[in-house]
């Protein structure tokens, strides 16, 4: 089982395909975080929820879409 489950997360999305998007480039901004703090760069934003030890990017992102900490803006 997915958590948080999936029925939740696709109210926060247009479509699967908008939260996939949305989802995978704030997973890379959470990988990228994690990469610059080991060199004292600080360019992204690091979770914004608590991070359990040896969660993936993409689970943090989910959460944090879940709990509505994050507004997606359609590109273009």
């Amino acid at each position: 089982m997915t958590n948080p489950p999936i029925d939740e997360l696709l109210t926060k999305a247009d479509s699967k395909y908008a939260l996939v998007i949305y989802a995978a480039k704030r997973a890379r901004q959470i990988n990228a975080y994690y990469s610059q703090l080991q060199e004292g760069l600080l360019e992204y934003v690091g979770p914004l929820v608590e991070a359990q030890q040896h969660e993936k990017p993409l689970s943090i992102a989910l959460r944090e879409i879940n709990e509505d900490l994050l507004t997606a803006t359609p590109e273009g």
